[in-house]
């Protein structure tokens, strides 16, 4: 098609989404890019959005969140393990691609190394002849997923953990996992290093400087070497920075630029703006309270509702979602969370099946020329976009749409290989001959995803760059109406000795909130002032019948960068009636400030009980208040 006849079709009112993507054309050169800008592998990994964590090993069998390392791998026995099963639930998430926890911090490893005897070789699974890797890469190849790996650099189990050796093993392991399982998208490295575990036989705690220890740069390189199309998940130098949460939240804005200097966790996660690094951030939460399955958490599953929230608090905000799918003890991903998954990956690819900007006219108050057009914002392809001349940095790109559009989700994306180069914008409405501001935020990058209180009826709408260094590049312009989730109904569990907080009721507490104890809801958190052990802090529930109580479990909140902490010891007591009551148990809650884990406490013997009270005299780190997620209780099983 010639410039002449390109012009025409615009100027004539055509459907630009009838106009192909096309190069630039002589005459019409590409903006130069602005300051630090996207690798080809990294540009690659912003088009996947979203994708599968999927934490399973001898954790899983024990009921732990972070084991010791001094596990019998005989535990380690899945009764009808389906990779299939598990690729399958992430796809009807909608999730682009899977990462597997081949070893976590206890060092059990699901592939047969010859490298440990702490491995998949010496558990009961296919009679030591299985390889859970092997299973997991092939089932992702079969449905077109790309595949990951997580690959924990602190091991409680290794003798030489904190020494030379253990480096040497620890990149012999990543070389094994990089040379046998074909093509990976992703290598995760875990950010918790050093601390007390097995070693051995040693049982100490040993602390490292995890950057001098590892040599990042080196470790960084052999994935690279091995793996070119793989980003790398976190240190410095990395390809991938950790969001600075696990609430599944970005900051917002979330820019994926950062200084050059050592990871900060404030800076993780809202980015730098003009940062001269191209680091960008991953949204890593659990679709569970805990990264492995716990079946007195089968009730606390995110909803739908909540998982449509956090796409458009990662995704929507230009970072990508590493959302963790837990298997149970079979193998298999359960079935209440199945049923979640897929109503909210329904609910997702109905909202955006449809661009409803399809049709519609765009022009600009200026434009750089052939190649270059408004009318690329509407062709779909992430590699074209409409940009402005060089010393125009705030146009403004309006789409006249087909009468009657009727949209409640707005999605903007720029092309990064040129850089992020808007830094803030406004979306406008004209509705009823007026035009209304209906959004005005800092950042777009990979994308933004704005989601309105109500639809609206526009003849136009409008982009407007109100603050930019350079002339933008936009990659698209898109509108959506929303579809809201199918709801699933909640469960108790499926052990039935888990008993159903929600029935329970907060009798006295201490402090307001406590309601929030029982509501299955890991993202609500009673917080109240640190307690001290002259003035602790206190919450009594009534369970509402007489139970022979088993024990009872805490669940810290996630939440960071709250001034926050869970509590550090606890004091259990019980009654029948409310007025007479019994000690039940007391102790320190283990390493609850770091893994941040469900923590459970049987009681020495079942008691008949129809009320406990819990009593905190400290919190487990020097924090101004503390905070506590959710409150659980167990019977004997039967």
């Amino acid at each position: 098609m010639t410039e002449l006849s390109r012009r025409t079709l615009i100027a004539t009112g055509l459907a630009a989404s009838a106009l192909p993507a096309a190069p630039a054309l002589a005459g019409a050169a590409a903006p130069k890019p602005f300051g630090a800008v996207p690798s080809p592998r990294q540009w690659r990994w912003h088009g996947r959005e979203q994708y599968a964590f999927v934490h399973f090993s001898i954790n899983t069998f024990t009921d732990k969140e972070w084991g010791f390392g001094d596990e019998d791998p005989k535990l380690f026995d899945p009764s009808d393990f389906d990779a299939d099963q598990i690729v399958a639930a992430a796809k009807a998430g909608g999730l682009e691609g899977l990462i597997l926890t081949a070893k976590h911090h206890d060092g059990f490893c699901l592939w047969p190394t010859r490298l440990t005897e702490h491995c998949i070789r010496n558990s009961p699974y296919k009679g030591g002849k299985g390889d859970i890797v092997r299973e997991m890469a092939d089932a992702c190849r079969r449905a077109g997923l790309p595949f990951g790996l997580y690959l924990s650099p602190w091991d409680r189990n290794h003798a030489e953990y904190g020494r030379p050796a253990y480096v040497d093993y620890y990149r012999a392991q990543l070389t094994e996992l990089c040379t046998r399982y074909g093509r990976l998208f992703e290598v995760w490295f875990d950010g918790a290093n050093g601390g007390d575990g097995y070693y051995g036989g040693a049982r100490e705690a040993r602390k490292i400087n995890a950057p001098r220890y590892y040599d990042w740069p080196s470790i960084v390189a052999l994935v690279h070497k091995l793996q070119p199309d793989a980003c790398t998940f976190d240190p410095l130098g990395a390809d991938i920075r950790w969001v600075g949460n696990e609430d599944g939240v970005a900051g917002d804005p979330c820019w994926p630029t950062m200084p050059d200097h050592p990871y900060v966790q404030s800076e993780g996660n809202s980015g730098v703006r003009g940062g001269p690094l191209w680091w960008p951030a991953e949204t890593d939460v659990s679709i569970r309270p805990g990264w492995f399955y716990h079946a007195d958490e089968d009730s606390k599953v995110k909803s739908p509702e909540r998982l449509i929230r956090l796409y458009d608090e990662s995704v929507g905000r230009g970072t990508n979602l590493n959302l963790n799918l837990p298997p149970d003890r079979r193998g298999r991903i359960p079935d209440q969370d199945v049923r979640i998954l897929k109503s909210f990956g329904d609910a997702i690819r109905a909202t955006f099946a449809q661009d409803l900007a399809k049709g519609a006219i765009a022009h600009a108050s200026h434009s750089r020329g052939p190649g270059f057009e408004p009318a690329r914002v509407l062709d779909g392809d992430r590699e074209s976009y409409w940009t402005a001349p060089d010393e125009v940095a705030n146009p403004v790109l309006t789409l006249d749409l087909k009468p009657g559009t009727r949209f409640d989700v707005i999605r903007l994306r720029e092309y990064l290989p040129l850089g992020v180069r808007v830094t803030r914008f406004a979306v406008e409405a004209e509705i009823d001959g007026s035009w209304r501001t209906l959004a005005e935020h800092a950042c777009i990058s990979a994308q933004r995803v704005i989601r309105l209180a109500a639809p609206v009826v526009a003849r136009r709408v409008r982009l407007r760059i109100l603050e930019a260094p350079v002339c933008p590049a936009i990659s698209e312009f898109a509108l959506f109406r929303a579809v809201a989730p199918v709801p699933v109904p909640t469960i108790v569990s499926s052990d039935p000795s888990i008993l159903d907080v929600t029935r329970w009721q907060v009798v006295t507490a201490s402090a307001p909130g406590a309601e929030k104890l029982l509501d299955n809801d890991a993202g609500t958190v009673w917080m109240l002032p640190a307690p001290t052990p002259s003035a602790p802090a206190r919450v009594t529930i009534d369970l509402r019948k007489l139970e022979r109580l088993a024990g009872f479990s805490l669940t810290p909140s996630r939440h960071v960068m709250s001034k926050a902490s869970p509590p550090k010891r606890y004091v259990a007591e019980t009654s029948a009636d409310g007025s007479s009551w019994q000690s039940a148990a007391r102790g320190e809650f283990s390493n609850i400030a770091y893994a941040l884990s469900t923590q459970r406490v049987p009681f020495a013997a079942p008691r008949p009980a129809r009320y406990l009270r819990l009593s905190f005299d400290e919190t487990a780190l020097a924090e101004p208040r503390m905070a506590i997620a959710g409150i659980g209780g167990f019977v004997a099983k039967p």
